[in-house]
């Protein structure tokens, strides 16, 4: 142990268990308050990163695919007004196909729009999908035969004839 003279102040040598004023021991296998942080952050960030990343079925291929021709009975609902719109005309042929029973020939059967409460999701599959070069005009101002691809978080459409 040093001794100053002067002010007799005693210093001790630094041990090699010695640390900082205020912090905690370490103990064998404890992770330190940083380290911890760090741990913490890392798993928030992977945790948040597996919620925005696509779902399997997203890369993978459709969950159900159907194909419906869009006839002239599907462009009106059932209180005989006009749809302007091809959410609205693709909703229409499935409660046409499940709740009305009019169907063309070509209409085949899916089990996603079979519940209404899937058919009120259309419209936000569609803004979120992606169709083929001119579907929407050709869907509104026509009859064609299509096919529809639904994923968990969108929805694809594509004219095959008109």
């Amino acid at each position: 142990m040093a001794i100053c003279k002067e002010r007799q102040y005693s210093a001790s040598k630094t041990t090699p268990d010695s640390r900082p004023f205020g912090s905690t021991p370490e103990r064998p296998g404890s992770l330190n308050w940083g380290a911890m942080k760090l741990l913490l952050f890392s798993l928030l960030f992977f945790v948040l990163l597996a919620g925005w990343a696509p779902a399997q079925n997203d890369i993978g291929g459709p969950i159900e695919t159907y194909v419906a021709r869009l006839s002239a009975k599907d462009h009106f609902n059932s209180n005989g007004q006009r749809l302007t719109s091809a959410a609205a005309i693709i909703r229409q042929d499935r409660a046409n196909f499940y709740v009305y029973g009019i169907r063309d020939p070509e209409d085949e059967a899916d089990s996603f729009f079979q519940s209404k409460e899937n058919r009120a999701l259309l419209e936000a599959l569609l803004e979120r999908g992606r169709s083929s070069p001119g579907a929407i005009e050709r869907v509104v101002n026509g009859t064609p035969l299509v096919r529809v691809e639904v994923y968990p978080h969108f929805v694809t459409v594509t004219i095959l004839s008109d």
